[in-house]
C-alpha cells in the first residue's frame, strides 16, 4: 500500500472545510431525495387515483421506479459536465436542481383538484430529483477521491455517505410528523426548499478538486508548449485515454449490490408488516426509521474501520457474512412471529449488504480522469436503474409463484456478480503494488 499517508491532524482548513461543506450538502440533498420516498404510501393517495391492490402495489412501485430510471439521463448529462466543466459546478448545480422540486411538490394541487395532471408534475418532479441524484452523490464521491490521499480518503467518502443516510433519517422523522401526528405534508417539503438552498449556497464555498485541476493543466500546457488549439489537444492519448470495459462492468456489478439489499429491507419487508401485522402507513415509517438508525450507525462504523482495514478486505468480509444468512432469509421471512423479530433480520440485511463504500476511491482511481465522472455515474445509473426495475417489479411475480424463497432468484445472483466484481479489482491493486499483504 502506497506510503503517501494523510490523516485528519494533517489536513489544511481548506480541507476539514470542504469535508463539512460536502457531508452537510450531501445530507440536505438526500433529504429532499428520500422524502417523497417514505411518505409515498401516504403521498400516492393524494396524487394519483385509487385501485385495486395489485394495481396499487405497481403503482408503488411505478413511483419509486422513476427516478431511478432516469437516472442514466443524469449520468450522461451531469457526467460531462463534471468530466468537462468541474466536479464544483456538477454538485451545485444538483443542489439547486433538488430546491426547484421542492418547490414545486411543496405546491401543486391534488388529483382530487388537478386530475391526472397531478400525477404527472409529481412523476416529472421524481424524474429531475433522480437525475440531479446522479450528480449529486457520484460528484461528492470524486471530489473526495481526488482531494484526499488514503486511508483518509477511504474514511472521508464514506463519512459522505453516512451523511447521506442521515439524511434519509430526517426525511424519516417529518415523514412521521406527517403520516403520524398531522404534520402539514406541504410544510414538508418547504423545509426541503431551505434545507436545499442552504446546501446549494454553502458549496459555492467548494474550491475544485486538486486531480482535475492538474489534470486540466497538463492539457493547457500541452497547448502552450505544442502551440496546438484545443481541439487538437482534445484528440490526444491523455484526454481521450479509454475506460477498460472490463473494469467498467465490474463497477457495474458491484454497483447493483446495494439497490437489492435496499429494496428487500425497506419496501419488501414493508409489505410483510403491512399485511401481515397490519402496521398503517404511520407504523410503517416509524419502524423504518430505526432500521435507518441501524444503517447510520453502520455507515459510522466503516468510516472508522476504512482507516484501519483494507477496504477491500471490509467488502469480502461483508459479502460472505451477506451470503451466509440470506440465503436462510426466505425460511425466516415465512416464520416470522412478530415486527421486532423481522426489525431484527433487516438489520443485519442493512448491515452487511453488499456496498461499494467504503472501496470508492480505489475504484474510481482505475478509470482514466476525463472519463470518470461519466463512467462512474452511468455505471451506478444503469444499476440502480435494472435492478429497481427487475427487483420491485420482479419481486411482485416471483413472490407470487415461489413465496419469500422468489427473492433468492435477484439476491443470489447479485452476490455473485458482487464478489467477482471485488476480485477483479484485487487483482488490479495487485497490478500496482497497492493491495496489502
Amino acid at each position: 500500500m502506497s506510503q503517501n499517508t494523510e490523516t485528519f491532524s494533517s489536513l489544511k482548513y481548506e480541507q476539514k472545510e470542504s469535508i463539512g461543506l460536502l457531508s452537510i450538502g450531501t445530507f440536505l440533498e438526500y433529504f429532499d431525495l428520500m422524502l417523497y420516498v417514505h411518505m409515498a404510501v401516504y403521498l400516492n393517495e393524494l396524487f394519483f387515483p385509487k385501485y385495486d391492490a395489485h394495481t396499487t402495489s405497481l403503482l408503488t412501485a411505478l413511483t419509486f421506479c422513476t427516478p431511478f430510471v432516469f437516472r442514466p439521463f443524469g449520468a450522461i448529462l451531469f457526467g460531462w459536465i463534471g468530466d468537462n466543466v468541474g466536479r464544483r459546478a456538477t454538485i451545485t448545480l444538483t443542489s439547486f436542481l433538488m430546491a426547484g422540486c421542492c418547490i414545486v411538490m411543496s405546491t401543486v394541487p391534488t388529483y382530487a383538484v388537478l386530475g391526472y395532471k397531478a400525477s404527472m408534475y409529481i412523476l416529472i418532479c421524481r424524474v429531475i430529483q433522480g437525475m440531479a441524484s446522479m450528480g449529486e452523490i457520484i460528484g461528492a464521491e470524486l471530489y473526495v477521491t481526488e482531494t484526499f490521499k488514503p486511508p483518509l480518503q477511504y474514511a472521508a467518502v464514506t463519512l459522505v455517505a453516512a451523511f447521506a443516510n442521515l439524511g434519509t433519517i430526517v426525511a424519516l422523522i417529518v415523514a412521521t410528523l406527517v403520516t403520524g401526528y398531522g404534520f402539514n405534508w406541504r410544510y414538508a417539503f418547504g423545509f426541503g426548499i431551505l434545507v436545499a438552498f442552504v446546501g446549494s449556497n454553502a458549496r459555492l464555498r467548494l474550491r475544485e478538486t486538486p486531480e482535475f485541476v492538474n489534470a486540466k493543466n497538463r492539457l493547457k500546457n500541452n497547448m502552450t508548449n505544442g502551440n496546438i488549439d484545443n481541439k487538437e489537444v482534445k484528440d490526444t492519448v491523455f484526454y481521450k485515454e479509454k475506460i477498460n470495459k472490463k473494469t467498467a462492468f465490474c463497477l457495474f456489478l458491484m454497483d447493483c449490490g446495494w439497490p437489492v439489499a435496499f429494496y428487500i429491507c425497506y419496501f419488501y419487508c414493508a409489505g410483510i408488516l403491512r399485511d401481515n401485522f397490519h402496521y398503517t402507513p404511520a407504523e410503517i415509517i416509524q419502524h423504518n426509521f430505526f432500521i435507518a438508525l441501524v444503517n447510520l450507525l453502520e455507515r459510522f462504523a466503516l468510516t472508522y474501520f476504512s482507516y484501519k482495514i483494507y477496504p477491500l478486505k471490509i467488502l469480502k468480509f461483508k459479502c460472505w457474512m451477506f451470503t451466509l444468512f440470506i440465503i436462510l432469509t426466505p425460511y425466516l421471512l415465512g416464520n416470522i412471529g412478530s415486527p421486532i423479530q423481522l426489525m431484527l433480520l433487516q438489520c443485519l440485511i442493512i448491515m452487511f449488504g453488499c456496498t461499494t463504500l467504503p472501496s470508492v476511491p480505489i475504484i474510481y482511481k482505475h478509470l482514466p480522469v476525463f472519463r470518470r465522472f461519466t463512467c462512474a455515474s452511468l455505471t451506478y445509473a444503469f444499476a440502480s436503474a435494472v435492478i429497481y426495475i427487475v427487483t420491485s417489479f420482479g419481486l411482485i411475480y416471483c413472490t407470487e409463484y415461489a413465496g419469500h424463497y422468489g427473492i433468492l432468484a435477484i439476491v443470489i445472483p447479485s452476490v455473485i456478480a458482487f464478489m467477482y466484481g471485488i476480485k477483479h479489482f484485487e487483482r488490479l491493486e495487485k497490478s500496482v503494488g497497492d493491495y496489502p499483504a
